[in-house]
């Protein structure tokens, strides 16, 4: 492949997943980018050049990884291909790559209206330190009502945040609408699209200025790596690298990002696979009697179904169950299942389970902050790549040995 980056966005999804931060290795002739594990770099020798060996407008100038670095660069510009977006950054972790967001774009005094049901990372990221720490006002709506994102606008409001399809509920918040809001009030709009896995959903082309990604999950979908993004408008995310990247120093390390790009080549096929298991299960359980509720974007039965359909490609591969059953039924059906494993994080190729006790999981942080949207015996389940026929099999096993 020999196209430069910007015509490689005009290739289609599955192209563009192969193509996008993608080249000849100049000094090797590798047709795939090496690892580059330096953590020093030459720099210019004029003074009249030096100033480009720290330029952020030169993106391929590198100095320090902390910065920037090969590997990094890569992967940047296979997701803004990816997203649709003017540029990229990429930190550590999914986490970080949110809090280095608000970081950089929000200040003492400023206001921020979020999901109340979101990733508890983020929740305690905003209630317990921006909130408590630093002076930033948090708002916590329910983002899928519109009106309740709209009442809850100040003069202040800087930054609007949505989770969507929410974790670990699916809940699914109007992209458009919540855009048309943030335009009026002056604010940003950014959105958490990690359950999406880039492929799904498009935020920035529904009017989004900042998409964010946890990479571990689907974009890198082997269970292997950690890794974050935020992807959106280049003046915005110019900011983000300038502030985070160098003051906070949450940087993917090259071997990280060279995992992530390795595996971004597979997405769309992954994806779709992911999609097409995920509502083949969703289906089996809202059918079996042992099931008390199914969520699932793609099921008529979601309460934002119709937004889901309008604005998603394909429904991911998250979905909730609530059984009925008491809690130690729901450990007998854990310790059951022999094909799906009873552990944290999605997106993997093997499908994952977990269970979320009522009054909570988290007791460093306290309960759960959606406990309304929950019921004993809550599993939020992350579907795989499995032959969807042994995942049934897996799941009806389980549930046959669930106390009557």
């Amino acid at each position: 492949m020999n196209l430069p980056f910007e015509e490689t966005r005009n290739l289609r999804p599955a192209t563009r997943a192969i193509h996008c931060g993608e080249g000849v290795d100049a000094e090797t002739k590798a047709i795939r980018r090496p690892i580059v594990m330096a953590n020093s770099f030459k720099l210019n020798d004029t003074s009249e050049t030096l100033a480009e060996s720290f330029a952020w407008d030169n993106t391929h100038a590198y100095n320090y990884p902390r910065s920037r670095h090969p590997n990094g660069r890569y992967l940047e510009e296979r997701l803004a291909g990816l997203e649709g977006g003017e540029d990229c950054v990429v930190f550590a972790s999914g986490v970080a790559a949110v809090g280095g967001a608000f970081f950089s774009l929000l200040s003492a005094g400023d206001h921020i209206i979020s999901s109340r049901v979101c990733y508890i990372g983020i929740h305690g990221l905003l209630v317990e330190h921006l909130g408590k720490r630093f002076g930033v006002e948090v708002s916590l709506v329910d983002t899928t009502d519109a009106k309740q994102v709209r009442a809850a606008l100040r003069p202040n409001t800087k930054l609007i945040h949505i989770e969507t399809p929410a974790n670990p509920t699916t809940l699914v918040s109007d992209i458009a609408a919540s855009a048309s809001i943030a335009r009026e009030a002056g604010a940003w709009l950014t959105v958490d699209s990690t359950f999406s896995g880039v492929i799904a959903q498009q935020p920035l082309l529904l009017g989004a200025d900042l998409v964010m990604h946890s990479l571990t999950k689907y974009i890198n979908g082997h269970g292997d790596g950690l890794g974050g993004a935020v992807i959106g408008r280049q003046d915005l995310i110019t900011r983000i690298r300038d502030a985070a990247s160098i003051h906070l120093g949450a940087t993917i390390n090259p071997f990280g990002a060279w995992l992530m790009a390795r595996s971004i080549v597979t997405l769309p096929l992954r994806m779709q696979r992911h999609c097409e298991n995920a509502l083949v299960i969703a289906q089996f359980l809202e059918a079996h009697p042992r099931v008390k509720a199914v969520r699932y974007p793609g099921l008529a039965s979601h309460p934002q179904h119709a937004i889901a359909q309008r604005q998603m490609s394909g429904y991911g591969g998250m979905l909730n169950v609530i059984l009925n059953a008491d809690k130690q039924a729901i450990f007998t059906f854990l310790e059951s299942l022999r094909v799906i494993t009873h552990a944290v994080c999605l997106g993997h190729a093997e499908s994952l389970v977990q269970y979320y006790p009522q009054e909570g999981n988290h007791p460093e942080l306290g309960v759960l902050n959606y406990p309304e949207d929950i019921g004993e015996g809550f599993l939020r389940l992350s579907v795989g790549l499995e032959d969807p026929a042994d995942l049934v099999d897996d799941l009806a096993q389980a549930l046959a040995r669930l106390p009557d």
